[in-house]
């Protein structure tokens, strides 16, 4: 069964750009294709959502990841850093985002577009579409991958996976149900 469903976001975050520091509160909508049919998993798409919004997005900084020294300072001083590969403009994070959040729901849902829009752009709101923001952003960076990580992977950095476990099933958020413990019995 395929439906069409929408859902409303909203959460604040600041942005780096022209050497200054700006905070911003963003609303977001999200249309989506419901392409699974089990309820367990559409809900679980959106709790990922949810969760990379209000806990990853949520009061991190956007910053142009040309901005090097700009980076390394805002991490030292303890904050969470979104790199991007512009300066941080709704019209960008709208298409990162969108990818992003396509990874994160593995197909469970699709996000076919999104309007955002955000106080600094004085409401002006951005219509983002998938196809375009895979032609613009294309899949080289953290956007194009399902974990909830917003950090751009070194280029010479070699990943050797050793468990499945991903950071959905550290939060409860996997698609399979974690084996029940056994209860260990003296009984022969």
């Amino acid at each position: 069964m395929i439906a069409r469903i929408e859902r409303d976001f909203s959460f604040s975050t600041a942005v780096h750009f022209d050497n200054s520091f700006y905070i911003n509160y963003y609303h977001i909508t999200l249309s989506m294709l419901v392409k699974d049919n089990s309820i367990a998993h559409q809900h679980i798409a959106l709790e990922r959502i949810i969760h990379f919004l209000s806990s990853v997005i949520q009061n991190c900084i956007f910053v142009n990841e040309l901005e090097k020294k700009i980076i390394k300072k805002y991490e030292e001083a303890g904050i969470n850093v979104c790199s991007l590969p512009e300066d941080p403009y709704d019209q960008i994070i709208s298409m990162v985002l969108l990818l992003k959040l396509n990874k994160i729901v593995e197909g469970k849902l699709e996000i076919t577009d999104m309007v955002l829009g955000s106080d600094l752009s004085d409401s002006v709101r951005f219509c983002t579409v998938q196809e375009v923001a895979e032609n613009v952003l294309g899949n080289v960076s953290w956007w194009n991958d399902a974990s909830f990580s917003i950090k751009k992977r070194p280029e010479d950095a070699k990943i050797v996976k050793l468990f499945d476990t991903s950071d959905w099933d550290l939060i409860g958020l996997s698609w399979t149900k974690p084996a029940k413990k056994t209860e260990k019995t003296d009984t022969i």
